[in-house]
């Protein structure tokens, strides 16, 4: 099933690749091996997806891959094409908006590379336990962006009028801003009618009876939180999109190209396979930080979001520390995850999960997320 947009600078259009008898594809098809989806046309170019069960190779074995690629006729010399994609399951909103294609890396498909995509899409453990899987099916969308001039592939995602791109030109502009706060020593000027509109606490802290400094010149204080956090928040609040700096950073982990990842991955071997990537451990606490943020203002759907990223991340050295924040914060779906997660992980693995700071603080302040976890291990068990 596919769709098509049109929009200044570009010729955009999505395509779905719905995969039925997911565990089939898994038990047949090892890794390298791909399912491939129809023809389907977006500016004037035929292209086709690779789906992945087992990964593209053996550095991303544990994990779906998904690549995006456009068949190249060998007799003729066809030009370069330049483009801007997105994978997302199909109840991954944020994803398939618009802003969220723009602001991705512009890639270059040609007869010497004709695919690119993400190797380590999503890993099969997180997708088994998620609600994107039913009915042993799951769908998977490809958002496509191509550039009609290849001159203009910087700024072509600039040329795309929506009510998102200018709420978030208001923000970086400050026109007309009524409000500030300093966060961790850094001042964020806003619109009070913006943040009351979106956020219940806001609307009550500008206001309703616990407004703080009604004049226009006040600065209001927050606490306990990073300037980086608060940044991500207010743009969030504004554009209702996934903030910009989780979107770098899942470009650089993840959109990258077969040769780089296998040159990335040739030193790694299985004993490592859970150590953590560079710069994962503060892209994780980024995303706990924000969660906490979306608690604290009421933003449901921003909480709902960090809640899903962080269930797709889980790992034997942060899943306590999650489980703790999911339980404080009354995120069930992230609290099964992690449950879930557990669960499944050999003794040795679970003797590295009961080891760390996170675990401890389970046993000491939530106590009965313990009595869930056995609860769940014996019922696992009888069947």
């Amino acid at each position: 099933m596919s769709g098509i947009y049109a929009s200044a600078g570009v010729d955009a259009g999505y395509h779905l690749l719905i995969v039925k008898g997911y565990s089939r594809t898994k038990e047949f098809f090892p890794t390298g091996e791909n399912i491939t989806s129809g023809h389907f046309v977006v500016g004037g170019h035929d292209w086709l997806l690779e789906y992945y069960p087992n990964g593209l190779d053996p550095s991303c074995a544990d994990y779906i891959s998904v690549y995006l690629t456009l068949p190249y006729d060998s007799d003729v010399d066809e030009e370069d094409v330049e483009v801007k994609f997105s994978f997302s399951l199909i109840n991954q909103v944020e994803k398939q908006m618009p802003m969220y294609i723009r602001g991705t890396k512009t890639y270059s498909f040609s007869s010497s590379v004709p695919m690119w995509g993400i190797s380590k899409f999503v890993r099969r453990d997180a997708l088994e336990q998620s609600p994107d899987l039913i009915s042993d099916c799951f769908t998977i969308r490809c958002d496509i962006m191509v550039c009609k001039d290849p001159k203009t592939k910087d700024d072509a995602g600039g040329t795309l009028p929506d009510i998102h791109q200018h709420f978030s030109n208001l923000l970086d502009d400050k026109l007309g801003a009524d409000v500030a706060f300093e966060v961790g020593g850094e001042t964020s000027a806003a619109h009070r009618c913006v943040l009351a509109a979106r956020s219940t606490v806001f609307r009550a802290q500008l206001f309703g009876p616990m407004k703080e400094g009604t004049a226009t010149s006040s600065i209001i204080q927050i606490k306990d939180m990073e300037a980086k956090v608060f940044r991500a928040l207010l743009s969030f609040v504004y554009t209702d999109s996934f903030p910009e700096m989780y979107k770098d950073i899942m470009e650089e982990n993840h959109m990258i190209d077969f040769e780089e990842q296998e040159q990335a991955d040739e030193a790694v071997d299985d004993e490592m396979s859970e150590a953590v990537e560079p710069g994962q451990e503060e892209h994780e606490i980024w995303l706990q930080d924000l969660l906490v943020a979306a608690d604290r203002y009421d933003l449901q759907r921003l909480k709902f979001i960090c809640e899903k990223r962080l269930s797709e991340c889980i790992g034997v050295n942060s899943v306590a520390a999650t489980l703790a924040l999911a339980e404080k914060h009354h995120c069930h779906g992230l609290k099964e995850a992690c449950l879930e997660f557990i669960q499944v992980q050999s003794p040795s693995r679970l003797k590295r999960v009961m080891a760390t700071s996170g675990w401890e603080h389970i046993i000491t302040t939530y106590p009965s997320v313990l009595n869930e976890f056995i609860a769940k291990l014996i019922a696992s068990r009888r069947k």
